[in-house]
């Protein structure tokens, strides 16, 4: 809920004056007589202005879309426009204007800050949790592209090769577009490790590494490396298991 308290000649200057406060042109019914206008004694003594209380329910995307705009303008955007897109539980902000590339950070880490952010002001207005996704200059388009590309591609030597191959760090929303790439190549797994900033994406074969010999023993008793292929198998099958 935002509210303002003005005052003015008349109670309908004194809505005019709050509504100016809030950003807004009219509130319809939104308001509350605080003080009723009383006209000088003798057009000289006393006599006081309205005072009225103009309020206006705010939803989630707008409170984070006004806190969002007003951090940009401290970061020195001045010009910035904040669009929000209503989505199922949530909300994508698009901004545009101002330096994106100071917004959006060293591979996105400035945006994720500020979705963190932007989702915390929309959550106090929530019993439920509220979706917020910020973006700029169309960077999580991009990015999500760039991602899939590398998921499928990785995907797709894991299973060449039969090897794990670990990813970056990434935060949870990129490491869902590596995990949907993974999963439309037949043969391969994907998993995460790790804990906080240093979680990350393995990618691997279904059934595990493959032991890679270019040598084979065909002799009698133990093989020449002190370790049965069997046994080494096993080694690779248990350092391959993970789930996500």
């Amino acid at each position: 809920m935002k509210e303002a308290i003005a005052t003015g000649e008349t109670v309908e200057q004194a809505i005019q004056n709050a509504c100016t406060q809030l950003g807004i042109e009219s509130c319809g019914e939104n308001f509350e007589i605080l003080e009723m206008p009383t006209k000088k004694t003798l057009g000289i003594f006393g006599g006081n202005p309205a005072k009225v209380r103009v309020f206006v329910k705010e939803s989630p995307a707008q409170a984070a879309a006004d806190y969002l705009r007003d951090i940009l303008e401290k970061m020195g955007n001045e010009n910035v426009t904040v669009d929000i897109q209503e989505e199922e539980d949530g909300a994508m902000l698009c901004v545009s204007g101002g330096d994106m590339g100071y917004m959006i950070g060293h591979r996105g880490e400035t945006l994720d800050a500020l979705q963190y952010l932007s989702g915390l002001i929309a959550n106090q207005l929530k019993d439920s949790y509220y979706r917020i996704t910020v973006d700029i200059g169309n960077y999580r388009e991009k990015r999500r592209e760039t991602l899939t590309v590398l998921g499928t591609k990785m995907a797709n030597k894991a299973l060449k090769t039969g090897r794990n191959y670990a990813l970056e760090p990434m935060n949870p929303y990129e490491r869902r577009i590596i995990h949907a790439a993974v999963q439309q190549v037949e043969g391969v797994k994907s998993w995460s490790e790790g804990e906080h900033i240093n979680r990350h994406i393995l990618i691997g074969p279904e059934g595990g590494e493959r032991v890679s010999s270019k040598k084979h023993y065909h002799g009698k008793g133990k093989a020449p490396y002190g370790k049965s292929s069997c046994e080494k198998k096993q080694k690779y099958d248990s350092t391959a298991s993970g789930r996500d």
